[in-house]
């Protein structure tokens, strides 16, 4: 009796779940499909129920069987991002659609029989081919949104007016030559697209769009608005950014809702002060204009939220901007700023500010450069003490070895003429009194043209100097312009874009005068025809983006040919990679002419007179140095007279701090003062480095001094320091010169070496150990065993100086860590992201890489140009290769393999290099890189020449729905995205700076 009744709970258990299962596939509303592969995609039974159908993304060209009048109970049917060339009968038979999208096909014309849709209420068919609407559009009376973007549309319907439902309308990017009159009839219209067509004016009637609230007029032709244009009373968003506005309308304020408004990319030479009306607007951008002054009444805006005014010429900001107490982004970059209101540092909600290229004086630009609260301690500053003004300017002397930059430096600041020059060892720096009537001093950097020292010499090269460019007229040619001139002008546009720069000739008392005049003519003309290809290369490319801008189509994979430039790159990479290429053509150096010769020899110098004259007039010049003249507070000027005294190496926070009372400054005071001497070059001051922030480095003769003994590379003057002042049997000797052969031509050291080198230097076991965490903070050197414990058994630490390792087949590591490199295993997939230097590869880059990656690789071997590692079981291999010829360019490589399944191991290996690689490029503002992803299949074919992707799509999602990508190179060949794209796009983007 029991089992019968166990028998009977048992059924109705599974009668119950049989019940629920069926209830579930009656209640089923939506249903996704994709297809696999090639196989053909089909529909399953009993789908009457559903509502929702989503079809994207399988690159269908015609519907499935069942797809079809039966369905009375969908919905919305979803087809986007497919194959179909022309709308499928099918479609026109679900009369119950209250939602169609079609947008990414190829439709080149729709049916009359789409009209009978009737209950449609959105219809998506953007990003199509589009050249005419049926006239049977306008029995879609139900229809609330329409998106018609991306098309070739030149008109529209006559009856298109009578869909009187709609309420958005997207008509972007079409060939449309007038404004159609038929949108003037939609009264209940509340937003509009209608940017990218190619109008030149509004019509009066646009008045009649009453009930509109959002309206994009972007990249149209537009000169000026009707003055109706001003009763479209509901307007709350407004696009009018890249017309040709010069003015408002007069009762543009009646717009009173007005939010938002774009204005950015127009040729308003007056600020438009029909705006200051608008009480409600949060939101203004007037980038790239022209404009000079902004009102005083732009302080009534109160509601304002965010405020953009890069790129005009703008000279000084109203006091009244202080009162927009709600402003969070405020961008203010390229103008022609010098002084900031007070009480500047009272916009305590910014948090988007920028305000760089700009010739800022009171607070200095390194203040300005950090943010507000920064801004807001030197005001204070300011009205606690006395405002000082002590002009100093930096001024480097560069250029090859042997052209005369001492002699130069030693007639500048008034050494004995009749002592021979010494060749400059290292980098000296010297001060100079050039004006002692109005105290204006040089701070002259002598820098060595030994390639010894390039890995350190960048760091010296900073915004707001003086460049003298030293070239010997004895030893010049013209063949050899590039190595004498021309990479010195690529190097300090690359470093310091905009910077001035003084071309002089030395050793003029060697050559005729008709070889001088002859020289110095060469020079002038062959810079102005570097200059001249440098600027049309970057205009060919700008060019390019312009082309890929114009087209729109950037990120529809399917619409754009492969073969395109920027193929699958997104409108907002695009418009970085245009306002990059536009800062590197508005940002050239600035090259004084003539060329100046000069002559420092012995008794009868030469030149240096009309040398001293020009130096001083353009130091004086408050457009060119606008730094010269920048206000600081008594304080803080007198906080850097106090810490030039102490002779030691550095000083504790602490030991600052007492400096700090000295100068008048409380401790929570002290900080910003600290951070201006460390960005102004003052001083060391790494805020942001755990290990370094209770360290002010304010000694640089002694830093300098101590990076000179690491870059000389004399085998003999590296061990005379070793042996100096102690007494050292010959075994030990020995020893101490096998260290030496190792370092030069390994850069490997031991620690107990590197402190009997720095012996003269330090004085103490903390002194050597700060200077090493420095030397690595500045990317020279890394530790290759660090040690998390002091070593038991007497292990020696070793240090690795990758700009001297000479080998090319990375193998001095396996001599200290056991390490065996065998033989890589053939990849299935590599991974493979190339960044290519047309006009400068940096120097030391590489170098500075290298000990940068160090936190992040394993087991790695380094050779001169190439490291292999792993990213914990993961190969990586980090490969250089300088340019051949002229033609060429050097390139820098980050690869990786693996199976295609766990390709992701590969990406999460490599982009942790690349983002490493990018922070470094963002200290050279001023060069031009690109960056690409080689094609994984043509590197497997072994092509000397693989196709390489966009690296901009380093910083894109994968495209939805889209599985592989047509390799141009071979066009029956597909790739995989998953070889193009990382899973997740990198933080940093590697073409913006």
């Amino acid at each position: 009796m029991a089992e019968s009744s166990g028998s009977v709970q048992a059924v109705k258990v599974w009668r119950e779940a049989a019940l629920r299962c069926r209830k579930l596939r009656s209640n089923l509303r939506q249903l996704s499909l994709s297809s696999a592969g090639d196989q053909r995609l089909s529909l399953p039974d009993n789908i009457s129920q559903v509502q929702i159908l989503d079809l994207a993304n399988n690159s269908l060209r015609e519907l499935p069987d069942g797809l079809d009048a039966s369905l009375t109970n969908l919905r919305a049917l979803i087809l986007r991002r497919n194959r179909l060339c022309r709308l499928p009968a099918p479609v026109c038979t679900l009369d119950q659609l209250a939602e169609l999208d079609l947008a990414h096909n190829c439709l080149a014309q729709l049916p009359g029989e789409l009209g009978r849709l009737q209950r449609l209420k959105k219809l998506c068919l953007s990003h199509n081919k589009l050249q005419l609407l049926p006239p049977q559009i306008a029995a879609l009376t139900c229809l609330e949104e329409l998106d018609i973007s991306f098309n070739e549309l030149g008109q529209l319907p006559p009856t298109f007016g009578q869909l009187q439902r709609l309420r958005t309308l997207d008509l972007d990017h079409n060939r449309l030559s007038c404004f159609p009159q038929q949108i003037l009839r939609l009264g209940e219209l509340e937003e509009l697209d209608f940017s990218g067509n190619k109008i030149d004016a509004l019509p009066q009637e646009i008045l009649q769009l009453r009930s509109m609230k959002i309206l994009w007029l972007s990249g149209l032709r537009l000169s000026d608005l009707p003055d109706t244009f001003c009763q479209l009373a509901a307007l709350e968003s407004l696009m009018l950014d890249n017309n040709s506005l010069r003015s408002l309308p007069q009762n543009f304020g009646l717009l009173g809702k007005l939010k938002m408004i774009n204005l950015s990319s127009n040729l308003f030479e007056d600020f438009p002060c029909a705006l200051l009306g608008l009480s409600s607007l949060e939101e203004l951008y007037l980038s790239r204009n022209r404009l000079s002054v902004i009102p005083q009444k732009i302080g009534n805006m109160s509601r304002l939220a965010t405020l953009w005014l890069d790129n005009n010429r703008v000279r000084y900001l109203p006091d009244s901007i202080v009162s927009l107490c709600h402003l969070e982004e405020l961008v203010l970059q390229g103008n022609q700023i010098a002084i900031l209101p007070d009480a500047f540092g009272q916009l305590s909600k910014v948090s988007l500010w920028k305000i760089k290229d700009n010739p800022l004086i009171q607070p200095p630009y390194e203040v300005c450069m950090k943010g507000i609260p920064y801004i807001a301690a030197y005001q204070k500053e300011l009205a606690l003490s006395q405002p000082a003004l002590k002009p100093r300017l930096k001024l480097v002397l560069l250029g090859p070895k042997d052209a005369g930059k001492t002699s130069l430096r030693q007639c500048l600041v008034g050494s004995k003429l009749g002592s021979p020059a010494v060749q400059s060892k290292g980098i000296e720096v010297t001060q100079w009194v050039a004006d002692a009537e109005n105290n204006l001093t040089f701070i002259v950097y002598d820098l060595a043209g030994d390639a010894n020292y390039e890995p350190i010499q960048p760091f010296f090269l900073s915004p707001g100097a003086l460049y003298v460019l030293v070239v010997s007229l004895r030893a010049y040619s013209p063949r050899r312009f590039y190595q004498q001139v021309g990479y010195y002008l690529h190097l300090l546009g690359a470093r310091v874009p905009h910077g001035v720069v003084c071309v002089v000739g030395a050793h003029v008392d060697e050559c005729s005068e008709r070889e001088v005049e002859e020289k110095c003519l060469d020079i002038h003309q062959q810079i102005a025809v570097q200059e001249k290809r440098d600027v049309e290369c970057m205009q060919a490319l700008a060019a390019q983006v312009d082309g890929a801008l114009g087209q729109g189509r950037g990120l529809d994979l399917r619409a754009a040919s492969p073969h395109a430039p920027f193929y699958g790159v997104c409108e907002k990479n695009l418009r970085r990679k245009k306002a990059q290429l536009q800062y590197l053509l508005n940002n050239r150096l600035q090259i004084l002419s003539p060329v100046i010769g000069v002559s420092c020899c012995r008794g009868r110098p030469a030149g240096i007179g009309r040398l001293k004259d020009k130096l001083l007039s353009v130091a004086e010049h408050r457009q060119i140095f606008p730094n010269l003249h920048r206000v600081l507070p008594r304080s803080w000027q007198r906080l850097e007279e106090l810490h030039y005294r102490p002779q030691r190496l550095w000083l504790s926070w602490w030991d600052s701090a007492r400096l700090g009372l000295q100068a008048g400054l409380t401790e929570d005071r002290l900080q910003s003062a600290l951070s201006y001497l460390h960005e102004s070059g003052k001083l060391l001051y790494f805020e942001d480095s755990p290990p370094l922030r209770e360290c002010v480095f304010h000694n640089l003769t002694r830093l300098i001094d101590i990076l000179n003994v690491f870059f000389q590379r004399d085998a003999s003057l590296l061990l005379h320091k070793l042996l100096a002042g102690a007494e050292v049997d010959e075994l030990r000797a020995a020893q101490l010169q096998h260290f030496v052969e190792g370092f030069l031509l390994h850069g490997l050291l031991p620690l107990h070496v590197i402190r009997l080198l720095l012996k003269p230097h330090i004085n103490t076991q903390q002194d050597l150990h700060l200077i090493l965490q420095l030397l690595e903070k500045m990317g020279l050197c890394y530790c290759l065993n660090k040690p998390k414990m002091t070593p038991l058994n007497g292990a020696a630490v070793w240090f690795k100086f990758p700009s001297y390792v000479k080998n090319e087949v990375p193998h001095a590591e396996a001599w200290i860590n056991g390490f065996n490199l065998s033989g890589q295993p053939i990849a299935v997939e590599q991974l493979q992201v190339e960044y290519s230097f047309p006009f400068l590869f940096p120097p030391g880059l590489f170098a500075r890489y290298s000990v940068q990656i160090n936190s992040h690789i394993v087991h790695r071997s380094d050779g001169k140009y190439q490291i292999f590692a792993y990213r914990g079981k993961v190969p990586v291999v980090i490969s250089y290769k300088p340019s051949q010829s002229c033609l060429q360019a050097d390139t820098l490589s980050i690869a990786s393999h693996a199976t295609l399944p766990n390709i992701w191991t590969a990406w999460q290996a490599i982009i942790p290099l690349v983002e490493e690689l990018n922070v470094l490029l963002q200290e050279w503002p001023g060069l031009y890189f690109s960056v690409h992803v080689l094609c994984s299949k043509c590197l497997k074919r072994g092509s000397s020449n693989p196709h390489t992707f966009p690296g901009e799509l380093l910083t894109q999602s994968r495209p939805e729905g889209v599985t592989e990508i047509i390799c141009p190179k071979n066009g029956s060949e597909r790739v995989d995205v998953a070889l193009i794209y990382p899973p997740t796009p990198t933080v940093i983007s590697p073409c913006c700076k």
